[in-house]
C-alpha cells in the first residue's frame, strides 16, 4: 500500500508542471496552515477536527508516534485550540529528569529542602498552572515517580519537596512517547493505572511514510524557511528530485526531511534544487545508515539527529565529507543568524524567535548550544510551537 501511495504522490506532483522544474508555489497547493501546523492529507484534516473537539476541555491526552513526527507541535495545537490559548504552555522532556531531583523538578521545592536548594522553586506543574503541561518522553519517567504523577493528575494538586503545604493546580496534561507503553506495562516498567489515566484520549501521529502526499508541501515550507534563515532564493525543485523525495521512506520522519532541506538550501548557490543536490541515500531511495545522533540546533526536542549532507553540491564545498570545517561553517552561519535576530528585536527573544521562524524553546536551545546566554533557574521557557512545522495526524 505504501508503494502505491508513493506512486500516486509522484504522479500527481509531476503533473503540476509541464517542464523539468516545479515551483515552490505549485508544491504548496492544497496545504493548510492550522494551529501552527502544515496540513495536507485527509488523515491530518481528520486529526485537526479531533484536536478542535478536545481543545476547549482539560482532558488528559497521550500522543504516540515515532521520533520526528512532531508530537510537541500536536500538543501546542491542542493548547492553541483551547478556550484560553494565551495561558502558559510548558514543556518538559522526561528523559532530562535527574533521579535524585526528579520530584523537585516536577513539583517544586522550598529553600533548604536539599543541598543546593538555595531558593524556592515552582516546578513545572505550578509553572503551567492555568495552561498546558507537556511531558515529552513520558516512557522515561522513573517508576518510583509514576504514582506521584498519577496522584497529581487525579487530584490536581501537588506538594513541593520540603513543604507541608499542598497547592491546587489547574492544568491540561499532555504526555507523549515514541515507546510502546503497553509493552512496558507487561514488563513492569510502566504503571497500568497511570497509563489508563493518560490514555483516556490517545492520539497516534502516523509516520511521514504513511502520509507521503504531504511531502511536496513540506519541501516548499522548509525551502521558504531556510531561504529566510540563510538568505537564499530557492524557487524551484527538479521533477526527478521531488519524485525521489516522495519515494524515500524517511525513517527520521519530518525532522529528517527538515534537516535534509536545511543542508541542501544552505549549500546551494542556485535558485533551484536538482536531484544531485540531495544526499545519496535520499536520491537513491536507500533507508538509514546516514543518521548519527549528533546534537543539532534545529528540530524537535525528542531526538536530535543529523543527516550527512550531500557529497555533491553547487556550492564552494564540492565534497562535504572531505571538508573538516563544514560543521564550523554551518555553526558560524547559525550564530550570525542568531545575533542578527537579537539585534533586530533589540534583545526581545520572542520577537527574535519569530524573525527566525522558530519557537522560543528552540531559540533557547540554540542560544545554550552556542553559549550565547546564561539560562536562569526555574521553569524552561516555552510557549510557541517548535521550530519544525509539522503536519500532524491523530490516530499537528
Amino acid at each position: 500500500m505504501e508503494n502505491r501511495l508513493d506512486e500516486q504522490v509522484t504522479a500527481s506532483t509531476i503533473s503540476l508542471s509541464g517542464d523539468d522544474w516545479i515551483s515552490i508555489d505549485a508544491l504548496s497547493e492544497g496545504a493548510e496552515h492550522i494551529g501552527g501546523m502544515v496540513v495536507r492529507s485527509e488523515q491530518m484534516r481528520t486529526i485537526v477536527k479531533t484536536l478542535r473537539k478536545l481543545g476547549p476541555h482539560n482532558q488528559t491526552v497521550l500522543i504516540e508516534g515515532e521520533s520526528g513526527t512532531g508530537k510537541e507541535l500536536v500538543a501546542w495545537a491542542l493548547h492553541s485550540f483551547g478556550i484560553e490559548p494565551d495561558r502558559p504552555f510548558v514543556t518538559f522532556n522526561c528523559s532530562n529528569l535527574v533521579d535524585t531531583l526528579a520530584e523537585a523538578q516536577l513539583f517544586g521545592h522550598v529553600k533548604g529542602a536539599f543541598t543546593d536548594a538555595r531558593e524556592d522553586s515552582l516546578g513545572y506543574f505550578r509553572s503551567a498552572n492555568g495552561g498546558t503541561l507537556f511531558l515529552d518522553e513520558i516512557g522515561e519517567l522513573p517508576l518510583n515517580l509514576q504514582p506521584k504523577l498519577l496522584r497529581a493528575v487525579e487530584n490536581q494538586e501537588i506538594q513541593p519537596v520540603g513543604s507541608t503545604k499542598i497547592y491546587k493546580v489547574t492544568i491540561r496534561l499532555v504526555a507523549a512517547t515514541n515507546r510502546d507503553l503497553r509493552a512496558m506495562m507487561k514488563a513492569g516498567q510502566f504503571r497500568e493505572d497511570l497509563f489508563f489515566r493518560l490514555s483516556s484520549a490517545a492520539l497516534r501521529i502516523p509516520p511521514l511514510r504513511e502520509r507521503a502526499v504531504a511531502i511536496p508541501c513540506f519541501v516548499a515550507h522548509f525551502i521558504e524557511r531556510y531561504d529566510k534563515l540563510f538568505g537564499k532564493k530557492v524557487r524551484f525543485v527538479g521533477r526527478d528530485a521531488l519524485a525521489a523525495l516522495c519515494a524515500y521512506s524517511w525513517p527520521g520522519n519530518i525532522r529528517e526531511l527538515a534537516h535534509v532541506m536545511e543542508t541542501v538550501v544552505l549549500m546551494t548557490e542556485s535558485d533551484r534544487l536538482s536531484l544531485g543536490d540531495f544526499p545519496t541515500h535520499v536520491s537513491s531511495g536507500r533507508p538509514g545508515g546516514q543518521f548519527a545522533p549528533t546534537p543539532r540546533p534545529f528540530g524537535d526536542p525528542e531526538v536530535d539527529q543529523v543527516v550527512v549532507p550531500p557529497a555533491s553540491t553547487r556550492g564552494a564545498l564540492k565534497d562535504w565529507s572531505a571538508c573538516e570545517d563544514s560543521q564550523l561553517l554551518l555553526d558560524n552561519v547559525i550564530k550570525k543568524a542568531l545575533l542578527k535576530s537579537l539585534e533586530q528585536s533589540q534583545g526581545n527573544r520572542r520577537r527574535a524567535a519569530d524573525l527566525l521562524g522558530v519557537s522560543r524553546s528552540t531559540l533557547y536551545r540554540m542560544l545554550e548550544r552556542y553559549q550565547m546566554c546564561e539560562r536562569t533557574g526555574g521553569a524552561k521557557p516555552t510557549g510557541d510551537p517548535d521550530a519544525t512545522a509539522v503536519e500532524t495526524a491523530l490516530p499537528h
